[in-house]
């Protein structure tokens, strides 16, 4: 007679609690700039923290059988994605991801917060499914961070799309990459001072960027910091205050791209971005990174599209010289 029993069964850890994400700690930046602390209030509708106002996305990029795999995903609405997808036919082992948002854009109160961990040798794009769109706010602010993390070897490409802030928006952009030094990142920002062809310019009340780039030290190697505060509409500074030489010098568009690289010397990268831009008839300015890490530039302009073409035509330039082959079109529309 034979005994029959249940299989052995393997002891499994104790569940942990997940990670305190919904502590204001996590998606509340350390500092807020004045210019947008000025206008905390408790909204008269759903406040800071409630279901719907904090959107929090994770995702974790490794080498998984000589591809770039997303191996870690966590997402709360608003903040989403699909699937990352390899339609690169120069680099097929590089997955393009698209961030998405359940609502039609960024409102009153909202703090956003996105991670993205690329890990050793990885390669990876990551872009925006549409423009960012900031609407009105009569109560408090909107908050939007990311944090990306490139590891030893890495190669990212993070070029989103513009951020438009409507009249009265209040918002705070806060965007964190951490590299290491043999990892290659790609950043790019835009912002278009309002719904242009509505002929709204400048409503906004107040929108502020600020750009970091640290070692995994912690060291800060480079800060980029933008504030832009004409006055909500009707205000009796207009748009003046932003449209001065030293900030927008009339222009409705302004752009950054951030080469940060060691594939290449910083002098060659900044003549480059020099050589590329001038080409398209925009005014620009272009600089080599501390630490001799890269090069950057910025870039004013009348118009999305031609900004637009600016940034593509750099970001084909600079990926050429670093990887031998050209940028992919990621047509969205």
């Amino acid at each position: 007679m034979s005994l029959v029993t249940d299989p052995p069964r393997t002891l499994l850890p104790p569940v942990l609690p997940p990670p305190a994400r919904l502590e204001p700690a996590h998606y509340e930046p350390p500092r807020v700039p004045l210019e947008v602390l000025r206008h905390a209030s408790v909204p008269d509708t759903l406040g800071v923290g409630r279901p719907g106002k904090v959107g929090l996305l994770e995702l974790g990029f490794e080498q998984v059988g000589g591809r770039t795999e997303l191996v870690r995903h966590y997402q709360k609405s608003p903040l989403q994605i699909m699937r990352p997808l390899y339609f690169d036919p120069y680099r097929p082992d590089l997955p393009i991801t698209f961030l998405m948002s359940t609502g039609g854009g960024v409102i009153q109160a909202d703090r956003l917060r996105t991670d993205l961990s690329f890990g050793p040798g990885t390669s990876a794009h990551v872009t925006t499914q549409a423009a960012t769109k900031v609407y009105r706010m009569e109560h408090d602010y909107a908050v939007a961070q990311t944090f990306l993390t490139a590891g030893p070897d890495a190669y990212v490409e993070y070029l989103p799309d513009p951020v438009i802030p409507y009249v009265d928006a209040r918002f705070y952009q806060r965007t964190v990459v951490t590299a290491d030094p043999t990892a290659t990142v790609l950043v790019s920002e835009t912002v278009v001072s309002g719904r242009l062809a509505r002929g709204e310019r400048n409503a906004y009340q107040v929108f502020a960027s600020d750009f970091e780039l640290r070692r995994p030290t912690g060291e800060l190697v480079a800060l980029d910091t933008v504030r832009l505060e004409p006055g909500g509409a009707g205000d009796p500074r207009g748009g003046r205050s932003v449209d001065g030489p030293a900030v927008l010098a009339g222009h409705p568009v302004m752009a950054c791209f951030f080469a940060v690289s060691p594939l290449a010397p910083a002098r060659e990268l900044a003549d480059l971005l020099h050589a590329t831009l001038a080409g398209h008839g925009l005014p620009y300015g272009v600089s080599a990174l501390p630490q001799d890490c890269g090069a950057w530039a910025r870039v004013l302009g009348e118009h999305t599209e031609a900004v637009t073409r600016a940034l593509g035509s750099v970001w084909d330039a600079v990926r050429r010289r670093l990887t031998g082959v050209p940028a992919p079109d990621l047509r969205k529309t």
